[in-house]
């Protein structure tokens, strides 16, 4: 039972992640495409190193969590 509550509770979380980023596409905020984030385009594939986006949604999920961590 409590894999199964996991992995519904991991499947929303990716559903929720998704929207976000569709809406911050709409917004015009490039989230995935930000200055720092590193870029190689091949002659058949393009690859992203989302360097500077990983940075900043680190720091973002460190400061929610000492926020609502706090008793």
């Amino acid at each position: 039972m409590q894999i199964g509550r996991f992995l519904i509770i991991a499947g929303l979380a990716l559903v929720a992640l998704g929207v976000l980023f569709v809406v911050l596409n709409k917004l015009n905020i490039p989230l995935g495409h930000l200055p720092g984030d590193l870029t190689w385009r091949g002659r058949n594939t393009t690859v992203y190193f989302p360097v500077v986006t990983c940075i900043l949604l680190s720091l973002l999920a460190t400061v929610l969590l000492w926020l609502f961590g706090r008793h």
